[in-house]
């Protein structure tokens, strides 16, 4: 009795732990976000623009200048002169321009999540490839379980001259046949965790299986694009293009401003020197020139491109959302259909009860496995076009 109540907490345990080390795609696609290499090497020349930008905003160098003049006719002595000064433009361009880079900022962080949603979106059609592969090997591994069984028999019957060599022939080709499709989807399934470990920097993908819920039903279309408007990154990256052309707009405005410097100068000759404050400023006529105008054509130019974009954007959504209710559609009519049905053990059991020749079972069980087949290829379909749907989640 003790001896059974041991195995039953080991056997608990051990389904325990196989749970638990299950992982869901958003675990999976937390730790490809963490561990790739693309992503880590955007985060540091994001980095390094940063810097860059808020370098731009920087006072000048100071400027230190002198003359010692010796030479000529030198009647009153040797004449020594220096100065040091520092310029700088009106106050408020700093401020104009820091908001300006404010705004490239966020241009820069819209940039890495739209790269994020790439990569993250590639490693989604990878693992939902490999999820239904889980599936389809499950399937086709009792398929081939089948067949060498089916196989056996018919070598017995064959043995003892109750079928003909080409129905033992047949049946093993489709043993053979069964054996070489489980052998694919594993090379298969080794590509796509090959692509899945070098999208996570090298790292070795674990706790995919079959047995991920995937939810297929999502939500109205309307409120689906809202929560796109809000959360997609190319979306919000035209919004940041938008804002940073209209800053660029307020800091060509500000720079129209005159320029300033400031210093100290020491002139002194034959013992007598003179030495006081360096004021100086500088009017911006000719550089300014066009470029507020330069920058008002480029806003809207940013607003137009937001609103055509946005529009086939739109358009592109609502087509795959029309795609994916359709095929949401038929594979609701199939699985109630299929659902139903246990045709392949119920044509199992005919065939061994004899009421099917084998060439006769074999048809009939084909006409079944299509269906199935065609089934799990739809529910994949639909998961690819959902993950589109809803990339902006990601």
């Amino acid at each position: 009795m003790n001896k059974h109540i041991v195995f039953a907490i080991c056997g608990c345990l051990f389904l325990v732990n196989g749970f638990s080390q299950t992982k869901n795609v958003e675990e999976l696609l937390n730790e490809i976000e963490q561990n790739n290499t693309a992503l880590k090497g955007y985060q540091s020349f994001i980095e390094s623009q940063l810097l860059e930008n808020k370098s731009t905003n920087n006072l000048p160098d100071p400027q230190l200048s002198g003359f010692y003049l010796p030479f000529g006719d030198n009647a009153t002595g040797d004449y020594t002169e220096y100065q040091i000064s520092q310029s700088f433009e009106f106050p408020s361009v700093y401020d104009a321009r820091g908001k300006w880079n404010e705004s490239k900022s966020q241009q820069l962080a819209s940039a890495y999540l739209t790269k994020r949603q790439e990569v993250l979106l590639q490693a989604k059609g990878i693992l939902l490839e490999l999820v239904f592969l889980q599936k389809q090997k499950t399937i086709e591994t009792e398929r081939k379980i089948q067949s060498k069984k089916i196989f056996d028999q018919i070598e017995e019957l064959f043995a003892k001259e109750q079928v003909g060599i080409l129905d033992l022939n047949k049946a093993k080709i489709a043993w053979i046949q069964e054996q070489f499709v489980v052998k694919q989807i594993e090379s298969d399934i080794q590509i796509k965790m090959s692509k899945l470990k070098t999208l996570n920097g090298g790292n070795p993908i674990d706790g995919i299986s079959s047995q991920i819920v995937l939810p297929i039903e999502i939500g109205a279309i309307e409120n689906l694009w809202q929560d796109k408007l809000t959360k997609d990154p190319q979306l919000q990256k035209l919004k940041t293009n938008e804002e940073a052309s209209l800053q660029k707009i307020k800091l060509e405005k500000k720079k129209v401003l005159p320029n300033l410097a400031l210093g100290y100068n020491y002139q002194g000759v034959n013992g007598s020197n003179y030495s006081g404050f360096f004021g100086g400023i500088s009017i911006p006529l000719w550089s300014s020139k066009n470029k507020v105008k330069a920058a008002e054509a480029n806003y809207e130019y940013q607003q137009s491109n937001t609103q055509v974009i946005t529009t086939s954007l739109y358009a592109q959504f609502q087509e795959t959302y029309n795609q994916y209710e359709l095929m949401l559609e038929k594979f609701n009519e199939y699985e109630t259909t299929m659902g139903n049905l246990d045709s392949e053990k119920l044509l199992f059991k005919a065939y061994q009860l004899g009421e099917y020749s084998f060439m006769d079972y074999y048809l009939e069980l084909q006409f079944y496995r299509t269906a199935k087949d065609r089934m799990l290829q739809m529910e994949k379909e639909l998961q690819l076009l959902q993950t589109q749907l809803l990339k902006h989640q990601l």
